[in-house]
């Protein structure tokens, strides 16, 4: 359904009212959007980070009125692209959608800096689209079938590996923090995305991963994989049945993943508030919340203000996490 732009400029004014961030002696905001919106995504095409960027992006176009492209570009875990919105005008025309690596990437990599940004004051937060639950999947052929077989294989002195979709993702500090916890020795094997790394653990050159839901979840129904826990501090609605690891008895690990939209430093809070009024209107639409579900991501939505409690507050405490395990790109 397509509105009328004057309808859009009062929905984000009303918006800039609702979250505090309109004043009186505003003056009045400019037209927007009148040229295309690019969405920047730091990961290759295909995967999940992609493919609700692209859910999104035809959902604003119909709101809109103006083409949504979306741009990948990726490289050293999803840095590349990262920086590029950092340095892009803030005009509210590049967006970054990304999942929350982009708060760790620049605790565990080395970055030059031509790839380097501020992770909490680089970038002005838009909306904290979506929670994705961290899921332990094991193949069945390696005789585990819940953490405790894992934990006894390993105690055992049996070498084990996991996957995961690169270092310092969340799913690198989950698994190094069970490491911790249990007192075990399971080996990092960092892959570039998820894709791969669950191509791997169903073909047994893996015994273990740490996943998104929505790459695994036909080889969970099928049998294929065996979900061990959830990495995240409380169970899944789209996992009812598996414990979490705090459940276990490792009560210290909290590892999710969220995804979020940001815009260069700067953009206007009239544009981050119109568009933000946007997206929490998509993020309730039936169709979107289940497709979403698809990938294993739940939707949240909320003030930019929400998204930048998140982000700041994950960066604080996972630098102490990943210091004291002493993560570091591979």
């Amino acid at each position: 359904m397509k509105v009328s732009r004057p309808l859009f400029l009062a929905v984000g004014f009303l918006a800039g009212g609702l979250w505090g961030s309109a004043v009186h002696a505003q003056a009045p905001a400019p037209a927007y959007p009148t040229k295309p919106i690019t969405i920047v995504v730091s990961y290759p095409a295909g995967g999940d980070t992609d493919a609700m960027a692209r859910l999104f992006a035809e959902k604003l176009q119909a709101r809109l009125g103006q083409s949504v492209i979306v741009d990948n570009r990726p490289g050293a875990g999803g840095t590349v692209g990262n920086t590029y919105v950092g340095r892009a005008a803030p005009d509210g025309y590049t967006l970054l959608f990304t999942p929350n690596p982009f708060t760790t990437a620049p605790l565990v990599m080395k970055l030059a800096p031509a790839a380097s940004y501020d992770v909490i004051n680089g970038f002005t937060p838009v909306i904290h689209s979506a929670n994705q639950a961290v899921l332990l999947v094991a193949n069945p052929a390696s005789g585990i079938r819940s953490v405790a077989d894992l934990v006894a294989q390993s105690k055992a002195g049996k070498p084990l590996s996991y996957g995961t979709p690169g270092a310092g993702s969340p799913m690198h500090i989950a698994g190094e923090w069970l490491n911790r916890s249990a007192g075990i020795q399971v080996q990092h094997v960092p892959y570039r995305g998820v894709a791969p790394s669950v191509t791997d653990v169903v073909a047994g050159h893996i015994p273990l991963a740490y996943v998104t839901l929505g790459p695994v979840a036909q080889y969970i129904a099928t049998g294929k994989l065996v979900a061990l826990a959830i990495s995240d501090a409380k169970r899944s609605p789209l996992l009812p049945n598996v414990p979490t690891l705090a459940e276990l008895g490792y009560k210290d690990i909290d590892s999710g993943a969220w995804n979020g939209f940001f815009a260069p430093r700067n953009t206007p809070s009239a544009v981050v508030n119109l568009l933000n009024a946007n997206l929490n209107e998509v993020l309730k639409m039936p169709d979107v919340i289940a497709k979403m579900g698809t990938f294993g991501a739940a939707p949240v939505g909320g003030p930019p203000a929400a998204m930048a409690k998140v982000n700041a507050s994950d960066y604080e405490r996972l630098a102490k996490v990943i210091k004291d395990l002493n993560i570091q790109a591979d």
